[in-house]
């Protein structure tokens, strides 16, 4: 019979009390780790279901590590991301629980030698005790916090192996636990599946990106900017979607000659006109096959890239794009992307095609924008063509008409005065003629062709401040057209020179000049001044001889008249060769 007031187990023998003791507590403990597992479970499904929500990979990858630490109590974790090369070492080292003092003491973050290389090369989860004890350790460089339990578990996307997941100092003391490995194992698992979307999501943004490029630049080339703001456009938008610090666009001159036409990013201003050595470099590479090509860290290092032009003006690069613009069949040139060595995105994948899919869309908007300004300026020329015959066989043949009237009229006039005045007018239309004429062949001048007249122009007037006076300016003949693109300086140089003497030594009250082209282009200074001295230097006067015999021609000066003026006479063929 129980005694009153008593359990059950109060009339139990001792030996029988302690058996149940330790059941219960035994019985505690497994609910206890029962609990804690649910618990864990529990953390591991919110922190896939938070992955897995995220989509920009950069996020997603800090969220791993950081997940992996809390749920395996570990004071520090790093996510390293293999590399694409032969070696497969580390590219991208993302730590958790070290501050950004202790990283930059730490200096170069490692690249997958020692217990790192292990899960590398061999990629299974491996538990340590003691990290320092094991064959491969190489010890911890100056500054790097003490470690000694280790937790690695590689992080797969469906066969291949995208990186390793790194944990040490185990919080509540002790080794990893089997638990410890089977969670992060499980956490490994779903980041897999998570960085797989980010990426595609990431790729898909990419390519939309590019698409959204390419339409811009389409859209701006075809609503007709000028070529040096429409490549600029090319450039910046290509280093702006690349994400890139430097971009370039090198186009084919008519020597075949690569020139930089612009630039964008971090390159400066003064490479646009450089010409840019091919040999057999990559670039031209690019320009033979039509095909994008992208230089890594390596093969930069080496200098032999054949952008040594750029060298001084942009940053070490750790990548490289060059990208045809054109087709196979034309290339008329080549874009480049770099990317400087940045830590924190240099796990991003460049996918040369969708910059190479942007660069052959540049390049043909570029040959339609050019075929439609083709196009406008064959129409102004057609309409400066029909301008010009009716000028010469309307405008100009009645007034040879009106001319040869009053020429006639002359003999018939009885007065002096009148025959002077009819004579006067038929000077008058003779010089309208002349300008007629003049128009004309502006009007056949090709756009770009440079404007002598208003170099000439600017030249008179520029010496009227040191004459006290503005020269009379009078062109004749094919002036935009027929005087060779090498001549122009000279002829610019020799009419600066020959106003300058008559301002020194002339002292002059008027002077005109004349520049005549046919076969010859004759330049011809005259003034009134005090005429030509015995006695006065001639260094001047040689120069321009020896500029006029360089290019195939004379110089000489005389008097105007018995009362004084100087006449300079510059004659050279219209096609010289210098």
């Amino acid at each position: 019979m129980e005694e009153e007031g008593l359990g059950p187990s109060a009339a139990l023998a001792p030996l029988g009390r302690a058996r149940l003791d330790d059941l219960l507590a035994e019985l505690l403990t497994r609910v206890g780790d029962v609990m804690d597992t649910q618990e864990r479970l529990r953390g591991l499904l919110d922190a896939v279901v938070g992955i897995a929500g995220d989509l920009d990979l950069d996020s997603v990858l800090e969220r791993i590590v950081r997940v992996a630490c809390q749920l395996a109590d570990a004071q520090y974790g790093a996510l390293g991301v293999l590399g694409s090369g032969s070696d497969r070492r580390l590219r991208a080292f993302i730590t958790h629980g070290l501050t950004p003092e202790q990283r930059e003491k730490i200096g170069d973050l490692p690249r997958g030698h020692g217990i790192l290389g292990v899960i590398i090369d061999s990629p299974e989860p491996l538990r340590l005790e003691e990290l320092g004890k094991h064959a491969k350790s190489f010890g911890f460089p100056p500054n790097h916090p003490p470690m000694n339990t280790f937790l690695g578990v590689p992080i797969r996307i469906r066969d291949k192996v995208f990186g390793n997941l790194y944990l040490t100092e185990k919080r509540s003391g002790g080794g990893f636990t089997v638990d410890d490995e089977e969670i992060v194992v499980a956490l490994a698992a779903a980041a897999g599946v998570a960085i797989e979307n980010a990426r595609l999501y990431e790729d898909t943004s990419r390519r939309q990106r590019w698409l959204e490029a390419a339409a811009e630049v389409t859209g701006a080339l075809l609503r007709g900017p000028e070529r040096s703001q429409a490549l600029l456009l090319v450039a910046e938008r290509a280093q702006d979607t690349a994400e890139a610090d430097v971009s370039a666009v090198l186009l084919r001159d008519e020597a075949g000659a690569l020139v930089v036409e612009a630039t964008a990013g971090v390159a400066v201003d003064n490479l646009v006109g450089t010409n840019v050595p091919t040999g057999a470099s990559p670039l031209q590479t690019v320009l033979t096959s039509g095909q994008p090509l992208v230089l890594d860290e390596d093969t930069l290092l080496q200098g032999d890239s054949g952008l040594e032009t750029f060298e001084e003006s942009w940053p070490e690069l750790r990548s490289l794009a060059l990208l045809p613009l054109g087709t196979a069949d034309a290339v008329a040139g080549v874009l480049l992307i770099g990317w400087a060595a940045r830590p924190d995105d240099s796990f991003k994948d460049t996918d040369v095609a969708l910059p190479a899919s942007f660069a052959a869309q540049a390049a043909l908007a570029l040959q339609v924008a050019q075929a439609q300004e083709d196009r406008g300026r064959l129409a102004v020329f057609m309409d400066r063509d029909r301008i010009g015959r009716d000028l010469h066989d309307l405008v100009i043949q009645r007034l040879f008409a009106v001319g040869l009237t009053l020429e006639n009229a002359v003999r018939l006039a009885v007065r002096p005065e009148v025959a002077q005045r009819i004579t006067a007018a038929v000077d008058d239309i003779d010089s309208t003629i002349k300008d007629i004429r003049r128009t004309i062949f502006e009007l056949s001048a090709p756009a770009g062709s440079g404007d002598l007249r208003s170099a000439l122009g600017a030249e008179v007037a520029a010496a009227a401040q040191s004459l006290g006076f503005t020269p009379r300016l009078q062109t004749s003949g094919p002036v935009e057209t027929a005087v060779d693109a090498d001549l122009r300086p000279h002829v610019l140089a020799v009419l600066r020179e020959t106003l300058s003497n008559v301002s020194r030594h002339a002292r002059a009250s008027r002077a005109e000049v004349v520049l005549d082209v046919a076969a010859d282009v004759v330049l011809t200074v005259t003034d009134d001044g005090i005429g030509l001295s015995d006695g006065g230097r001639r260094s001047g006067l040689r120069n321009l001889t020896e500029r006029a015999e360089s290019c195939g021609g004379s110089f000489e000066v005389r008097r105007a008249g018995p009362d004084g003026g100087t006449v300079a006479v510059w004659r050279v063929p219209a096609r010289a060769a210098n």
